[in-house]
């Protein structure tokens, strides 16, 4: 027989890992800026990247827990299941990757641009919405554990795609750098 996955035992256990292993790339951004190598950039950018991928991730599963959510019926087993899903994700990966991706991205912007650029300030402007988005998407956690909710399956697949459109943006400004 299998164990449960969404128990308060294993909810200990995520939450052990997820502390472990922000640790550990804590403590590894510590050593990078306490003794730092000669491409201390490049670390700090793969940092930072690492960061971001876990943040989109969250930002584009967490609306089809909604979706999927939203067809449960309230007090089901099921609604029950996505509340424990939807509030790890947010919390156990999301903010401490929204976190980090703010502050190694806010360290990259200062140290290599100085803050310059207009494509940088428009990438900060998109991750300024893009946070938006992020806590939005928190309150609907909220929401959600209360049984709350307002939107409809089809509501949340469309908030599905705005963190999709702005990520699109983010990379064009940071890639192609138009001005």
């Amino acid at each position: 027989m299998s164990e449960k996955q969404a128990g308060e035992r294993a909810g200990r256990r995520a939450r052990l890992r997820a502390t472990v292993a922000l640790a550990v790339f804590a403590l590894l951004a510590l050593l990078l800026v306490l003794h730092p190598p000669e491409d201390l950039y490049l670390w700090i950018k793969a940092l930072h990247i690492i960061a971001v991928i876990s943040w989109m991730a969250g930002l584009l599963y967490l609306p089809r827990l909604f979706v999927y959510h939203t067809d449960a019926p309230p007090g089901s087993a099921e609604a029950e299941l996505f509340k424990v899903m939807e509030q790890r994700l947010y919390r156990v990966i999301m903010q401490p990757a929204m976190g980090l991706s703010w502050l190694l991205g806010l360290y990259l912007a200062w140290s290599v641009y100085g803050f310059e650029g207009g494509w940088l300030h428009a990438k900060l402007f998109f991750v300024v919405l893009l946070s938006g988005v992020h806590q939005f998407y928190g309150r609907a956690v909220k929401a959600f554990a209360e049984d709350r909710n307002t939107r409809t399956g089809r509501q949340w697949r469309i908030w599905n795609e705005a963190p999709a459109l702005l990520m699109v943006l983010v990379v064009i400004m940071v890639v192609v750098k138009p001005f």
